[in-house]
């Protein structure tokens, strides 16, 4: 990628303090994002999919710590900026769609004020014309009789209109670049192409990048140009969406699209990836954290952290990749 990415994220790390040791969550994790494009980072319950959005929008548990990497937006490098300097740009640069509306919106506040609360503070929007604002927002994301729907509460409102007003936060400000966190989960499957169809159109609009945060490599495949997949918090492969299904070269991903239901095929023909994540508290983790479940394991696999191969777009950190 030649052009300036909207995001891009090099060398990573998180540590979470427990009582029970350090949690290393993630591992010099990198990619980047180009305008109006969209990324996907796939991979199991753990894999720090989400620890990773939330270090790069300054929402860390106060637990975490980041102990390496940088995050660059717009030239500002959010992971050393000042706390008010990421204040000014959240929002307004980088906006989150979070997995569950219904915590991440305010309850005891009509959803109408809590976007005209973002137009305001990143906006610029005059307080006398935000709730006329807010309205068209709603309307925008297809919320029906948006005017009576601002005075609502989110307790009145189903979780796919609910979604909806996240999105319409979000966009409020016509940010540069938009993660969405799971953003259909619960939803059935009609409002989750809705949804997806809803943001995809806006990103469009406005030339937004987009990170999709999500471990359903199907969804994945129709909506992003672009796969990150991670385990455990490294991330093992980095391709376009077509190359990556047609010719995975990390034996994490293989399984993993191996373990995808398709329409075409039966039951039968799923395959269940062995064991499970390693405990990321060890103090003898492996340098590679797939290497006690890969079935192409090799003896210099536990020697250093596997090199990133780079082929024409498509990176793999395996020292035995698939051909």
């Amino acid at each position: 990628m030649t052009a300036v990415p909207a995001l891009l994220v090099e060398d990573l790390s998180v540590a979470f303090r427990t009582r029970s040791g350090t949690v290393r969550a993630l591992e010099r994790v990198s990619f980047a994002v180009p305008k109006s494009e969209t990324l996907a980072i796939v991979g199991e319950s753990g894999s720090g999919k989400s620890v990773t959005a939330y270090a790069v929008m300054g929402i860390l548990d106060p637990a975490g710590q980041i102990t390496s990497g940088r995050a660059i937006l717009g030239g500002l490098d959010l992971l050393a900026a000042t706390a008010d300097q990421v204040a000014a740009v959240r929002g307004r640069e980088i906006a989150m769609i979070f997995q569950n509306p219904r915590t991440a919106l305010n309850p005891i506040r009509p959803v109408g004020r809590q976007i005209a609360d973002v137009l305001i503070r990143h906006a610029n929007v005059p307080r006398r014309e935000a709730p006329d604002r807010a309205v068209e927002l709603l309307r925008a994301v297809g919320i029906t009789d948006p005017g009576r729907r601002a005075k609502a509460y989110p307790f009145e409102m189903s979780g796919g209109m609910c979604q909806r007003v996240m999105i319409a936060i979000a966009l409020a400000a016509k940010p540069s670049v938009l993660i969405a966190d799971e953003p259909t989960t619960g939803l059935d499957v009609t409002t989750q192409a809705v949804i997806m169809d809803l943001i995809g159109d806006l990103a469009r609009d406005i030339g937004m990048a987009t990170i999709f945060i999500t471990h359903d490599l199907a969804l994945a495949a129709q909506r992003a140009d672009r796969i990150v997949v991670m385990h455990a918090g490294h991330v093992i492969e980095n391709a376009p969406t077509a190359e990556l299904f047609a010719r995975p070269r990390h034996p994490y991903t293989a399984e993993l699209i191996a373990a995808t239901p398709d329409a075409a095929a039966s039951l039968c023909d799923l395959a269940s990836i062995p064991g499970a994540l390693p405990d990321l508290r060890r103090l003898d983790l492996p340098t590679c954290r797939y290497a006690e479940r890969c079935p192409r394991r090799l003896a210099d696999c536990d020697e250093a952290l596997p090199p990133a191969l780079a082929i024409p777009e498509h990176v793999v950190a395996c020292r035995n990749p698939l051909s």
